[in-house]
């Protein structure tokens, strides 16, 4: 299976300034693509903060430093436009965290786990369902390294930024085909199936 790569322009942002220009711009779009990622914790412990927040377009994704910015007032702003729809996969989880560096109420957001459920599809992980609606792979292989280092590395933003523009493009694919009713569900056959 071919993989997938955001191929639009990617922009790191390291300043509260750079991003009250990227959430102005970002405000401009009736939705957007949402994820988060966090330094892994191997060891038992309290969980790291977010450290990267990515928004995406169709054709350009920013990645919020949150571990040199926080979470400044711009980006909350965002989280409570009612005009700009944020759409994501495990949003609660996202919203969660990232209200565990700022309190806010987050509205007009999509989680694509429930917008999902009327196609009949049961594996919601970003990766199984992107390979069922384009049959390419979102890789995973960066999801465990330092999303804390002094600089990201260009894998880690490839990989950041085509998870929030992942979501964005299944969610005008599912919008396609809910809308045109242009699917047809397929029973999958289960280990109790078999038995007799």
């Amino acid at each position: 299976m071919p993989v997938e790569r955001f191929e639009g322009r990617i922009v790191v942002i390291q300043s509260v300034g750079e991003a009250r220009r990227a959430v102005d711009y970002l405000l401009r779009f009736p939705r957007v693509g949402i994820d988060t990622e966090t330094r892994p914790n191997f060891h038992p412990g309290p969980m790291h903060p977010v450290a990267l927040l990515q928004v995406s377009t169709s054709d350009i994704c920013f990645l919020f430093r949150l571990n040199h910015i926080g979470l400044p007032e711009c980006l909350i702003r965002l989280f409570t436009d009612e005009s700009t729809v944020k759409i994501g996969l495990s949003l609660q989880d996202d919203w969660s965290q990232l209200r565990k560096r700022r309190d806010f109420q987050p509205v007009s957001y999509i989680e694509l786990q429930n917008y999902v459920k009327p196609l009949g599809i049961l594996d919601m992980s970003l990766q199984k369902l992107y390979a069922n609606f384009f049959g390419k792979k979102i890789s995973k292989t960066q999801r465990l390294t330092n999303w804390e280092a002094d600089v990201l590395t260009e894998p880690q933003k490839a990989y950041a930024a085509t998870d929030a523009w992942a979501c964005l493009r299944l969610y005008d694919e599912m919008t396609e085909l809910l809308t045109n009713h242009n699917y047809e569900l397929k029973r999958t056959i289960t280990d109790a199936d078999t038995v007799s």
